[in-house]
C-alpha cells in the first residue's frame, strides 16, 4: 500500500482515509500515467478472514488503497477514535468508474462470474454507459493451466480499467501472480456485482444500506447458503472489535503517556 495515504489501521488490516471523489482522482490519474493501481475493498468478512488467510492478508497490503466497503468498518473506526470519512462500497467504485470510463472513452475488461452473468454486464455497460470502450469479457471458469493465456488475452486487450468478479482465494492468487503481465493500470475486485448487474441478486434496498443491514438481506435471499457464514463471521466480528476498541480507547493513550513520560527524562 502506498503509506502516502492516510490509513486506520482496524484488526490489523490498514484501511485507506479516502472519499469516493478521491478514490476515483486517483484511478484516473493512474489511467493517464499508465501505472498500476489496484483497490482493495474490505468489509466485516475480509477483516476477519484475513486474519486467518495469508493470501487475502497478503493481497490487501499489497493493494494500493484499502477502502472500507461496509458500515461497521465504519463504525468500528470511529468507535476505536479514528473515524473513515465514508463508506466506499464496491460496486459503487465499479458504477463510478463506468461512468468516468464513459466520459473518457476508457477501456474496459470485464473478468469472472458466469459466461450468460458477463455477457448481460457488457450489454448493461453498453446500454448504460455508451462512452466505454469495451477491451474484452470472459466468464471466471478457468483452470490454473488456463490462467496465464488469460493474462496474456487480457494485457493484449489494452484495458485501461479491469473489474474482476472471482471468488476469493482464486481471485487474489490470480491478481498477484499475473498483475504485472496484465499491465491494466486500474483493477478492481469487485465480489458478487456482475450478478447483482446483471440481475441474479438484488441489492439491499437504500434504508438497509444505510443501517448496515445489508448482510441480512443477503441471508433472506439465500439463506441456505449464507446464514451459517454470517452467524459465524458476525459473531467473531463482534468479539474482535470489542478487543480493539479497548485496545485502541484504553491501552493506547496509556502507551501514549508512558512514552511522553519516558521521553521527559
Amino acid at each position: 500500500m502506498n503509506k502516502s495515504y492516510k490509513t486506520v489501521k482496524l484488526l490489523g488490516v490498514h484501511v485507506c482515509a479516502l472519499t469516493m471523489k478521491e478514490v476515483i482522482a486517483e484511478c484516473n490519474q493512474a489511467i493517464i500515467n499508465k501505472t498500476r493501481f489496484v483497490i482493495g475493498v474490505v468489509n466485516v468478512a475480509k477483516l476477519v478472514n484475513a486474519r486467518k488467510n495469508p493470501e487475502l492478508k497478503l493481497s490487501l497490503e499489497e493493494s494500493n488503497i484499502t477502502v472500507a466497503d461496509g458500515l461497521p468498518v465504519i463504525w468500528l473506526s470511529k468507535l476505536c477514535g479514528k473515524a473513515l470519512p465514508e463508506r466506499i462500497a464496491g460496486i459503487d467504485i465499479m458504477n463510478e468508474l463506468l461512468k468516468l470510463a464513459s466520459q473518457k472513452h476508457y477501456y474496459v475488461y470485464f473478468l469472472g462470474a458466469k459466461h450468460e452473468v458477463v455477457n448481460k454486464v457488457v450489454e448493461w455497460t453498453q446500454s448504460n454507459h455508451p462512452g466505454v470502450k469495451i477491451a474484452g469479457y470472459r466468464d471466471g471458469y478457468f483452470g490454473a493451466d488456463q490462467a496465464e493465456k488469460v493474462a496474456e488475452d487480457i494485457r493484449k486487450s489494452k484495458a485501461d480499467i479491469i473489474f474482476v468478479a472471482i471468488s476469493p482465494p482464486k481471485k487474489e492468487i490470480f491478481l498477484r501472480k499475473y498483475n504485472k503481465l496484465m499491465a491494466v493500470p486500474v483493477c478492481h475486485g469487485v465480489g458478487g456485482s456482475f450478478d447483482v448487474v446483471a440481475g441474479v441478486t438484488k441489492r439491499a434496498p437504500m434504508w438497509m444500506q444505510r443501517t448496515g443491514l445489508e448482510w441480512f438481506y443477503r441471508v433472506m435471499q439465500e439463506p441456505g447458503r449464507m446464514w451459517k457464514r454470517y452467524l459465524i463471521t458476525n459473531s467473531l466480528f463482534l468479539g474482535l472489535a470489542l478487543s480493539e476498541i479497548i485496545k485502541m480507547r484504553l491501552f493506547s493513550p496509556l502507551t501514549n503517556m508512558f512514552a511522553g513520560q519516558k521521553n521527559k527524562t
